[in-house]
Order: structure tokens, then sequence, then C-alpha cells
């Protein structure tokens, strides 16, 4: 693999632009070096070239043609169908990475009908600001630069893991789905601010601090949460009677079954699209 290598996303969502914004911001990658297509949304394409300078096309054979590592980051029910377009262009030489949820490394590449190397990832949308925490799962013709060239574009946008695949679906319910349970709690302390007659402003300031300090406490500490939490609450204080509403209306037990549920979908998308033909398992 050369040093300085060109990398082409196949999709243009928010995970892509994630990724790779932040593969710009960090310095990682030049936007010359970084191509973008996608199926049919032109306007999407020319948003994201004048925001970042990356290079975009909607010929595959030109996007193939450049690539060296082709990121796959379509919608995951679209795969079969992406990949169907791509395929003729592509090459045993090239390093896949996948970002798609439920889809295997050997189910990619039985699409590509090649024996590509395939590297299966799951990184979040926090690359943008290079603090992803991203898991990866090899394939069966990945060897070790196709594993340094992906833990060192992941590295550059925050924290990675390898795992074996099996265990990326289970992964995808915390690292990959988790920034959205956590956008939604803090969009219930925004709305308190109404309900407390608080400075927008202000309060929202006060709530983004103290999370960020609380995960600060988090990673410098050897206490578990819940001796934290017991440090901060006082009996009958205030603490104390926020805490009994939670624990009243089972606010962790909600939260694991919402973990549960993400990784059990994962489990299932992956059985729903990634089943290969009975002669492949043979």
């Amino acid at each position: 693999m050369k040093q300085h290598y060109k990398l082409a996303f196949i999709g243009a969502g928010s995970m892509a632009e994630a990724i790779f914004s932040g593969l710009i911001q960090q310095k990682k990658m030049s936007p010359k070096n970084i191509i973008v297509t996608n199926r049919q949304n032109e306007d999407r394409l020319l948003e994201l070239k004048e925001k970042y300078g990356v290079q975009i096309s909607s010929n595959h054979e030109h996007v193939l043609a450049e690539a060296d590592v082709v990121i796959l980051a379509m919608k995951p029910a679209g795969v079969q169908k992406a990949i169907e377009l791509i395929r003729s262009n592509t090459t045993e030489n090239q390093l896949f990475i996948s970002v798609l949820a439920g889809i295997t490394t050997d189910y990619i590449s039985y699409l590509l009908g090649h024996n590509a190397p395939v590297v299966r990832v799951m990184p979040n949308t926090s690359a943008a600001v290079g603090s992803s925490a991203t898991v990866f799962s090899p394939g069966k013709y990945v060897q070790d630069e196709h594993l340094n060239i992906t833990e060192s574009l992941f590295q550059a946008v925050g924290m990675v893991r390898q795992v074996k695949e099996e265990d990326v679906d289970s992964v995808t319910a915390i690292a990959g789905s988790g920034p959205a349970y956590m956008y939604y709690l803090v969009e219930a302390m925004f709305d308190s601010l109404k309900e407390l007659h608080l400075d927008r402003k202000l309060g929202e300031e006060l709530i983004l601090q103290m999370i960020q300090g609380s995960v600060d406490l988090l990673k410098s500490t050897d206490q578990t949460p819940r001796e934290l939490y017991q440090k901060v609450k006082s009996p009958g204080g205030t603490t104390e009677a926020g805490l009994q509403v939670l624990e009243n209306n089972q606010a962790q037990e909600i939260m694991i079954n919402c973990i549960k549920r993400a990784a059990q979908r994962s489990k299932e998308i992956t059985k729903e699209m990634s089943t290969l033909p009975e002669n492949m398992l043979k």
C-alpha cells in the first residue's frame, strides 16, 4: 500500500462526513486525497465539496480507479445494490473498510466476488471532533499492513480497539449507537431549563461542562460510578431527591434494555442482510 494513499467514500451520509471531516481536522489526510460519491444526491456532494474541499464524483469508475482504500458508508439496506454498481471497478489490491452495521466481512467479500481485504469498523459520529470510540474486526484476507492502515486512520479520530467480529453487533449498541442515547438525555436536561425558568444559554453551558467534568472524573479515578454518585448525594438532599425519581422509574433498567435492544437489532440486521448462499457455507 502506498504511503500517501487515496481514500474513497461510497456513501456521503453523516457517518462518512464525521470520519473524513475528522481526518481533515486532525490533519491526518489532505482533502485532495479524499473522494466522495453517492448514488444520486448531487446537491449533497456539492455541499461537502464546498464545506471540506474534498473531491467528489458521481462516476464510480473514476472514484474506484483513484482509490487505494475504499470506505463503504452507504445505508446497510443498500449494500448489495451499491456493491453491484462498483464491483467491476474494484480490485484485490484495494483495502475495503466497512462502517455498515450488521454487514459481515464475509458477506462483503461475497458481494465483491474476489479476495480483497475487508475490515469491519464501527466508529461513531464523534469522529468529527476526534473523539470516536471505534472498534474494528479484520476479514479473512486482511494482512498486518491493512490493520495498520485501518488503525492509523481511526486513531486520528479517537480511540480504537480490535475485537472479534462476533462481538461487533454487541459493541455497536454502545460505541456506535451510544452517542444518540447521550444526546437524548441531554435534550431532556436542556428542556428542563424552561421548566426551571433559567437562562437557556447559561443553562446549556453549565450542563455541558457538568457532563465534561463528570467524564473527566470517571476517566481519572478508580472509583465506580455508584461510588461517585453516592458521594454527591447526602441524606434528605437535592441529589437524593432527584435520584429517587430515577430509581422509582427504573431508569438504569431502561438504559440496559435500550442497549440490549440495539444489540439485538444489530444481530437481526446481520441475519437479514449478511446471509450467504448455502453453497458458500460449505
